[in-house]
């Protein structure tokens, strides 16, 4: 049996802060990050509280998040040296996929773009 990575029993909690942190540097704000969050994992903003106080670690953060938004599979891109794409770890895919998106709103991407829609499907 494979030994789970280390990240997986960090608690949510403790990564927020340097989330923020990464946001409010570029000028970006704590509500864009939260929405940001709310829109991949479909957490409502008092169960997203309730999370980063409670010690919640990211595996189980993900594993019950309410909806995962089916668009953040249009999520592309390199992350820490690895295209999130192509990560074969469901788990470390959905973590990088959030990293993703900070990264993004810290380097002054428009909301609209960071919170993906699927295209329009033919009628």
């Amino acid at each position: 049996m494979a030994t789970k990575h280390r990240i997986y029993g960090i608690s949510f909690g403790s990564v927020y802060p340097h989330y923020v942190t990464k946001a409010e540097k570029k000028e970006r704000t704590k509500a864009e990050l939260d929405e940001i969050i709310r829109w991949l994992t479909g957490y409502s903003q008092k169960e997203l509280n309730t999370i980063i106080d409670d010690g919640t670690n990211l595996e189980t953060f993900f594993d019950q998040a309410p909806e995962l938004n089916p668009a953040r599979r249009l999520i592309t891109g390199v992350i820490c040296g690895v295209r999130v794409e192509e990560i074969e770890d469901p788990l470390m895919q959905e973590i990088r996929y959030m990293d993703k998106l900070v990264d993004e709103l810290a380097r002054g991407k428009a909301m609209e773009k960071i919170l993906r829609q699927p295209a329009p499907t033919e009628a």
